[in-house]
């Protein structure tokens, strides 16, 4: 009898899980946070220079190499309402030849001012990153970048660079001579990550109190569940986030939540249970799995929004 129980609550909290899944959830193509691209420039000196990303394909998302129509020059003189690039500047990029075939999709940034190029709709996959020093006509470029993350970093030490040796001609207008590397904040991710989990593993055990577990093998059971299925849940929402964005992080967030209250009440109405004194009805440990989760899930992005660094 109580093995069928135990059944039945596992069905159940299946159930629950794959409706979750099996749910329409249709959305505008466009909808949500797209990737980005993001260089930062450090010790940029005070030449005008503009900067841009060379794409290895002829168009990404709305952005496109010009097919040699005037209608389609994207500049601010064709487009003067838009933050396209001054014709003279435009001319420059388009007449730049890689020795790689990378293209120009007409988008450019004045790094300069800025200190960062950062395309944060559609993104090319693999790049190079071109600057251009419109007073001494010259170019730098770096090798080819790939996005690696969702959001990608890279960053550019100016430092030492020689713009003004390198002359725009056919023989070394297309000469590398920017190093740029990965600058994902990868100890940061991880700090967060374990501050993540023990604030949750700390709200939950606090709930565990006031629903009356304290005896010791309650409260070593109700931990040991906690940090494998939060270490677990975390894991996975970072990686989540780190290749697919804050919109997938949001969705998965939701739909793992709920895989891990149903793992978590099976094992409360089993483990825990057996090792209670004062046994309880099932139903008694489906509710704290329930307002534990949800108090730590609510938790979450109340946090969120204070404490934007670590959740």
């Amino acid at each position: 009898m109580q093995k069928r129980k135990h059944s039945q609550i596992f069905i159940t909290m299946l159930c629950v899980v794959f409706v979750f899944f099996a749910l329409p959830m249709t959305a505008n193509a466009d909808m949500g946070p797209k990737a980005s691209v993001r260089i930062r420039f450090e010790n940029m000196g005070d030449e005008l220079c503009y900067g841009t990303l060379l794409s290895k394909r002829k168009s990404t998302g709305p952005e496109s190499a010009w097919d040699g129509t005037e209608e389609n020059a994207r500049t601010s003189e064709n487009f003067p309402y838009s933050d396209y690039l001054d014709r003279n500047i435009w001319e420059a990029f388009v007449n730049y030849k890689d020795p790689d075939g990378y293209y120009f999709l007409q988008v450019g940034w004045k790094v300069s001012e800025t200190g960062e190029i950062a395309w944060t709709y559609y993104p090319p996959s693999s790049f190079k990153i071109l600057l251009y020093y419109p007073e001494t006509k010259t170019f730098v470029s770096s090798g080819i970048c790939e996005r690696y993350a969702f959001d990608t970093y890279y960053t550019v030490d100016m430092d030492g660079v020689n713009i003004g040796s390198v002359e725009y001609d056919e023989t070394h207008s297309t000469n590398e001579r920017i190093d740029a590397w990965r600058s994902y904040n990868y100890r940061q991710e991880l700090w967060s990550l374990a501050a993540r989990i023990v604030l949750t593993i700390l709200i939950e055990m606090l709930v565990a109190l006031l629903f009356g577990f304290r005896k010791k093998k309650q409260l070593l059971i109700l931990a040991l569940v906690n940090v494998i299925t939060q270490i677990a849940l975390n894991v996975a929402l970072n990686l989540i986030n780190y290749s697919s964005g804050p919109l997938a992080f949001a969705v998965f967030y939701v739909i793992l939540e709920i895989a891990v209250f149903a793992i978590e009440a099976i094992l409360y109405c089993t483990v825990l249970k057996k090792v209670s004194e004062a046994k309880k009805k099932n139903w008694y440990y489906i509710i704290y799995s329930l307002v534990a989760n949800s108090v730590s899930f609510g938790a979450g992005f109340f946090l969120a929004r204070i404490l934007p660094g670590i959740f």
